[in-house]
């Protein structure tokens, strides 16, 4: 028998809890246990006027209504709110009504920009402290890596940019003869040529991830995961053309800093092999599985490599046995350079200097000590080290992977170093929470073998075995952790 529907008859009434009608295995759902926020309305009051305007959106319900829309990879204020105007989960997870009236977008904007970046930020150090709480971070072992997001700018903006400054610059030189003997001037890059840049974001810089892909507009964010469950631990956004071996120290102190515990291992890629970072992770007593960067397989000329370093007497003798003396330094270090007398009759000449050259120069970075011992260890190929890198790769990339196609992380959907920095905020925290709810699985199980049964209470197929009378000290407690996270 063919059963037939009117769909066009509308109820009046429905009576049930919007709650009942969201799945119990949806991920707001089982975010909604974990998360806490009943700090927010405390900390932002001081940005709000107590005596005067209307009563703004509850913070609480703004910032549900963005982890929602971050949860489901949507970015965008406009493209949120249309579906939350549909969506029962995100209206119960925001907390309005079936027939309440939904927040304009425009409202979203504005609280960020009066908050700013800072108060994101506490937000996601706060799912981190939850974490850690819960058992998932331990602090010992960091996996840190850099990724590029694209920024929300077109192409023709950098067009236009830089045809705009190559005018203003010859036209500054038609009035300055001498403009040229003052070096690159602001705006240019290191071979003197002007740098695009875009004007609908000047925050943003031209960069790229490989020597095989054309540079973006882009900003690079910094991130260091835990290696026992993947937690993020500390993110950071810059401009792209920041180098993320610049970086590497100011992580670790945020990391050690927010987890509360000494950093035993750290690892990161080749881009982090500078020498002061082997030092100061050295000095720190931290182990730096970090690999360090791969020589030229035909290089041009000697190798740093085959030139030997005192550092007892501060000098750098050749291939040829000739010593190198202290020249001069300058913020990478220090700058060896041979006698003149030495290079002009050593018959390893054309290998070591150009033709134009007089002697050889010889840059002896600071912490090259360090730098020696970390190759050195790396030529031993430590099994350990080897599985530490090997988790590296899947543990901090498969993060950036996860936020990028989940999450909306792949492109800036707003423009500025803050709202981007925001959107990295958010996206963390969300990331940090769905393995905070995650635990939920596994945290009563776990409590129930270690408090209430003896190892004895575990049958031989791993099942728990109790009787009646100790399942209502299981409901009770599931009652209150339920509410209120790990």
């Amino acid at each position: 028998m063919i059963g037939k529907r009117d769909r066009w008859q509308e109820d009046l009434f429905v009576a049930a809890p919007l709650s009942s009608l969201v799945p119990d295995d949806h991920v707001l759902k089982q975010v909604d246990k974990v998360v806490d926020l009943s700090w927010l309305r405390e900390t932002v009051a001081s940005v709000y006027c107590e005596t005067n305007g209307r009563p703004s959106i509850d913070p609480e319900a703004a910032v549900r209504l963005m982890l929602a829309g971050f949860f489901q990879g949507i970015v965008q204020d406009r493209k949120l709110m249309r579906e939350a105007q549909v969506n029962l989960a995100i209206r119960w997870f925001a907390g309005y009504r079936l027939d309440e009236k939904l927040p304009d977008h425009s409202s979203l904007t504005r609280i960020r920009q009066r908050w700013g970046p800072a108060l994101f930020k506490q937000i996601f150090q706060r799912t981190v402290r939850q974490c850690l709480e819960a058992g998932l971070v331990n602090g010992q072992t960091v996996h840190v890596d850099a990724t590029l997001i694209r920024a929300g700018v077109s192409w023709e903006s950098l067009t236009t940019e830089h045809a705009e400054t190559v005018f203003r610059e010859n036209v500054s030189e038609e009035r300055d003869d001498d403009s040229s003997a003052q070096g690159p001037g602001p705006g240019r890059s290191r071979t003197g040529r002007p740098k695009k840049r875009s004007r609908t974001d000047p925050e943003a810089t031209l960069t790229t991830s490989s020597h095989g892909f054309r540079m973006e507009p882009s900003f690079k964010q910094h991130t260091a995961v835990d290696d026992a469950h993947g937690v993020i631990v500390d993110v950071h956004t810059t401009t792209g053309e920041i180098s993320e071996g610049q970086e590497l120290l100011q992580q670790v102190d945020r990391i050690e800093y927010t987890t509360g515990e000494a950093i035993d291992t750290l690892t990161a890629d080749a881009g982090y092999a500078h020498g002061v970072n082997y030092q100061r992770l050295e000095e720190r007593d931290i182990t730096a599985v970090i690999p360090p960067q791969k020589e030229r397989k035909q290089p041009r000329r000697l190798p740093i490599r085959r030139f030997k370093y005192d550092a007892q007497h501060q000098h750098v003798r050749c291939p040829a046995g000739k010593f190198l003396r202290r020249s001069s330094q300058d913020t990478r270090g220090w700058i060896y350079r041979a006698k003149t007398r030495d290079c002009r009759l050593c018959p390893l000449r054309t290998r070591c200097i150009s033709p134009s050259a007089s002697a050889r120069l010889i840059l002896i970075c600071h912490g090259y000590e360090a730098l020696l011992r970390a190759r050195r260890r790396h030529l031993k190929r430590i099994p350990q080290d080897r599985a530490l890198y090997q988790r590296h790769r899947w543990r901090v990339e498969g993060i950036h992977g996860e936020a990028k196609t989940q999450h909306g992380l792949r492109r800036a959907a707003r423009r500025g170093l803050a709202n981007v920095s925001i959107q990295v905020y958010l996206t963390a925290a969300v990331m940090n929470l769905k393995r905070l709810a995650a635990r939920l699985g596994d945290w009563f199980v776990l409590w129930y073998k270690q408090i209430v049964f003896d190892v004895t209470a575990w049958d031989s197929e791993s099942r728990l075995v109790f009787d009646s009378s100790e399942v209502p000290a299981l409901s009770a407690f599931v009652a209150t952790k339920g509410t209120t996270g790990v």
